[in-house]
């Protein structure tokens, strides 16, 4: 692989993972995107079980969520790994862990001992009731967050059991929000020299981003619902059925609905009283719906598309990874890029994302393809020791 040059704002931060599966991997990645070197401990047995995760018939998860690390394999099990472990924590500026809490002090790496030993380090816990609470030693999944957050009950049709995204939504805004207060933690630093306890609760990142939801029922008892493909009282917003497909059109402002009425060829929907505001449209949602249906069914997705451009009413189909992977605008702004993987070959994943102007972001090796293949390099290079320390 071609050597890449590290412009990211984080090219002087090293960072010590200790986390598992998704929410501590992931926080990992977003930090290592940004430039910080991100060294990743790892059972030197088993390795990390993102390792084996993924779908079809080879799962390439791992060659994502571990892009911009290094693999260090350590049994943290055992005094030995545990004292290397220690070692590395002390020489970073960042340590990550989603572990249980209590794991780190069950293994000799409490974060008030590495404190003291490190009194600039930034430990940024992610668990799922968070480290303080009666529920914290519970083990929590993404999917218990986003049921405790709120989100869970409100995803799905009204009819019907509470559904899921098909992403792990809880984990990855745990590992979002961590970042966010590790690079908090970090410009707190800059200004006092002092380290600090990120404590970042899978069902609190999910309460995060539930909007008004809490504030509506305190003020006056609503609780919002299960409502399929809509927003209630916010129309027309919904997916539309074409020839060939489905597609997605938002045009619930005043004048943007005008403007789709005219695209329609029924420029009397915008003076209608049952819909010529927002609040009206918001009341008769299902019919004006059903109207629109009924105009979008007699076009192919690039006939409609072409339709709604020429209104500039806000549309956009529904893109799957096939779409992605031919889209022009996801090639011109790299949110897609392809890295060469040592088994695999050519894989593409998402890019770095956000994007900044002086200090951008880059994928500058691919995942670790070993389990500890990189032990004797950070060990040599962090701690100045030889090879044979790495025997833990």
């Amino acid at each position: 692989m071609t050597a890449i040059s590290n412009a990211g704002a984080l090219n002087d931060i090293r960072v010590v993972e200790m986390g598992q599966l998704i929410a501590g991997p992931f926080c990992g990645q977003l930090l290592g995107d940004m430039g910080a070197e991100i060294v990743k401990i790892e059972p030197p047995e088993t390795g990390g079980p993102m390792r084996q995760w993924g779908q079809g018939d080879t799962p390439s998860w791992w060659r994502v969520i571990a892009r911009n690390k290094y693999s260090v394999g350590l049994d943290l099990r055992s005094k030995e790994g545990q004292d290397i472990a220690r070692d590395l924590i002390v020489k970073a500026d960042i340590l990550i862990e989603n572990f249980r809490p209590g794991t780190l002090e069950k293994w000799n790496l409490n974060p008030q001992d590495l404190l003291s030993a490190n009194p600039k380090l930034i430990v940024v816990r992610m668990s799922g009731y968070g480290q303080t609470g009666p529920y914290s030693q519970r083990p929590g999944y993404g999917g218990i967050g986003e049921a405790m957050g709120g989100w869970r009950g409100i995803v799905g049709d009204p009819d019907r059991p509470p559904a899921r995204m098909g992403v792990s939504i809880g984990d990855t805004l745990a590992a979002t929000y961590g970042c966010m207060g590790a690079l908090t933690a970090l410009h707190h630093r800059h200004k006092t020299g002092q380290g600090q306890i990120v404590d970042s609760a899978l069902y609190e990142a999910v309460l995060q981003v539930m909007e008004s939801s809490i504030a509506d029922y305190s003020v006056s008892g609503t609780k919002r619902q299960r409502t399929g493909s809509i927003l209630p009282k916010i129309a027309p917003s919904n997916v539309y059925p074409c020839k060939d497909g489905e597609y997605l059109i938002g045009g619930n402002g005043d004048t943007v609905f005008a403007r789709l009425a005219a695209a329609m060829g029924q420029s009397e929907l915008a003076s209608d009283p049952r819909y010529a505001t927002h609040v009206a449209r918001g009341e008769n949602q299902a019919e004006l719906d059903a109207i629109i249906g009924r105009w979008t069914s007699q076009w192919t997705v690039a006939e409609l598309e072409q339709k709604m451009l020429d209104a500039a009413v806000p549309s956009g189909r529904i893109f799957d990874p096939e779409d992605m992977m031919r889209d022009p605008h996801f090639a011109a702004r790299e949110a897609l890029v392809t890295m060469d993987d040592p088994d695999l070959g050519p894989v593409t994943m998402q890019g770095v994302f956000p994007k900044l102007s002086a200090t951008p972001g880059s994928i500058r090796r691919p995942a670790p393809q070993s389990i500890g293949q990189d032990t004797a390099e950070i060990l040599e290079r962090w701690l100045g020791r030889k090879q044979d320390a790495a025997d833990a």
